[in-house]
């Protein structure tokens, strides 16, 4: 294969994580010829440094749906990729630690069926203790999903690396996209390494998309954050699902190895320029405290590793996904705001489905990009056609 054979594609995927290496699999399944191009290894940003939570509980009503048909293909994950990504249908539980947490969340699970969901269900003190013998005893209740879990992100991001390599989707890490311009029917992007074409490009580079969206006249309000986890000492065990909190800041689980990951968008600092996520010990502390305060025998529980990375969030704290506004056969896929982990196989799925102008039961229009800017948009469809490729 020549060089410059090498470098075209029908579809162009910036940015190696979840999101772009899902979409990259779902659209290889279809017959598409592939290309990922990633700024450094895939999964080293959001994707491979996040809580590992695979999480339809609490979501904003605009997700739920793609958060439950995620969910979905992630208790089939095994039989799609022949790697489970560690998944653990563990559950997840938010707790309420008073009186008015727990009635704030009677009214969420109102709001939900009203709405027609009944995934997440409210559970009462002893419900929480029955589950969770170990927690404080001034928890009230909380709200409980079953079908949740957990993953560990690195092994997921493989695992679908390699599923999508096994379909002949070509990966080029150490590759990152400087430059993006359409030149008649074709998509052009410039890298360090050269030029590379497609006729459709998916932009999933995560807080570096926005940058490029703003090329072709398509600016996101969207700013990138450095987020920070950390990982305890091994202890013996006494929490089985994923716990989070109603009114604190807070990602928890226990792997079967005994040690503990805490998260729950904990903001760090962050050089952008450098692409480095920076840990700052003293909000880490923070979120300790609140561990402590659940569970207090971990109060002399030793940390062993903290780490950070960048993340993208937007200004309405949802991701943008779907069709550029502006431009033919450009779709987006970015600005999870900290919670992208769960819902990358569904977006994936998605995504590819809406380039191969396969129909959806799903409707990306909360997610649009022109959402900030109504005024500028086109008419609903005006761009659907534009943004399918054939079917090969």
């Amino acid at each position: 294969m020549s060089e410059s054979s090498n470098r075209q594609a029908d579809v162009l995927v910036i940015g190696g994580g979840i999101h772009g290496l899902s979409t990259a699999l779902y659209l290889a399944q279809a017959g598409v010829k592939v290309t990922v191009l990633e700024a450094e290894y895939c999964g080293r940003h959001a994707s491979g440094v996040n809580a590992g939570g695979v999480r339809t509980l609490g979501r904003h009503v605009a997700e739920i749906p793609l958060a439950l048909s995620s969910r979905d293909l992630w208790h089939e994950l095994k039989h799609t990729l022949g790697d489970d990504g560690g998944f653990v249908p563990s559950g997840q539980l938010k707790l309420a630690e008073s009186q008015a947490d727990l009635e704030e969340c009677r009214l969420r699970i109102e709001q939900l069926q009203a709405l027609g969901f009944c995934h997440e269900v409210l559970v009462d003190q002893q419900q929480v203790f029955d589950t969770v013998p170990t927690v404080s005893r001034h928890v009230t209740g909380g709200i409980w999903v079953k079908d949740d879990g957990y993953a560990v992100p690195f092994k997921t991001v493989t695992a679908f690396r390699l599923a999508a390599q096994k379909r002949g989707v070509r990966i080029h890490e150490n590759t990152p996209a400087q430059r993006i311009e359409q030149t008649g029917t074709r998509w052009r992007v410039s890298t360090p390494a050269g030029h590379f074409s497609a006729e459709h490009l998916v932009v999933t580079a995560g807080a570096w998309a926005g940058g490029l969206a703003a090329q072709i006249g398509e600016p996101v309000p969207v700013h990138p954050e450095g987020l920070m986890l950390m990982v305890t000492h091994r202890v013996a065990p006494f929490c089985v699902p994923v716990l989070g909190a109603t009114s604190r800041a807070l990602s928890f689980k226990q792997f079967s190895n005994g040690t503990v990951v805490i998260g729950g968008k904990l903001v760090g600092s962050l050089d952008f320029l450098a692409r480095h996520g920076e840990v700052e010990m003293e909000r880490l502390g923070s979120s300790a405290r609140t561990v402590t305060d659940l569970f207090p025998h971990l109060r002399h529980l030793g940390v062993n590793r903290v780490w950070a990375g960048v993340e993208a969030f937007t200004a309405d704290d949802l991701p943008v996904i779907g069709a550029s506004r502006k431009a033919s056969n450009l779709s987006y896929s970015f600005g999870f705001c900290g919670s992208g982990f769960q819902m990358g196989p569904g977006t994936g799925k998605r995504l590819a489905q809406l380039i191969l102008g396969e129909h959806s039961d799903i409707s990306l229009e909360p997610f649009a990009i022109d959402r900030f800017n109504r005024a500028a948009s086109a008419p609903p469809g005006a761009f659907q056609s534009a943004s399918t490729i054939a079917h090969p």
